[in-house]
């Protein structure tokens, strides 16, 4: 018999297999462009070493996966708008629209997934993530930008 915390984990590697597999089908963006663009969009522009802070990914990584995000036109370096040094990421027009295609092919994927779900349990179901996440930001110091667009 499992518990119920190896039942969770269990649960959390399915999640990211099968939604990832689901989701994917359609998508024109991959996994480290999708997340880099929803911080974008979610915490504007950012420096390396700023996206490194909310991400946890070293800064050769972001440097290679921003220069990917360059090259297709979903994202543009600035000037730093406080007047810093160091120039700063923001997501494009191009890059806006790709993330909200994203968006809404996850959230039609996702409505499928929980068809038969009652009302009160995909609200349970979503305050339980939220928790769950706000566990983890908690727990590792980086927190995702704040916004209103999830």
């Amino acid at each position: 018999m499992t518990t119920p915390h190896e039942r969770i984990n269990q649960g959390f590697l399915l999640i990211g297999r099968n939604f990832t597999d689901i989701t994917r089908r359609d998508s024109r963006l991959d996994r480290s462009a999708m997340t880099l663009l929803a911080c974008l969009d979610a915490g504007g522009p950012m420096t390396l070493a700023e996206l490194s802070a909310v991400l946890g990914r070293d800064v050769s990584t972001l440097n290679r996966q921003t220069a990917a995000l360059l090259r297709r036109d979903l994202a543009e370096r600035i000037p730093d708008p406080a007047g810093g040094m160091a120039r700063k990421f923001r997501i494009s027009t191009e890059g806006a629209r790709r993330l909200a295609d994203e968006r809404a092919n996850n959230l039609r994927a996702t409505k499928v997934l929980l068809d038969g779900w009652t009302d009160a349990e995909i609200e349970s179901f979503a305050a339980a993530l939220e928790r769950y996440n706000a566990a983890i930001e908690e727990r590792s110091g980086r927190h995702w930008p704040a916004s209103d667009k999830a």
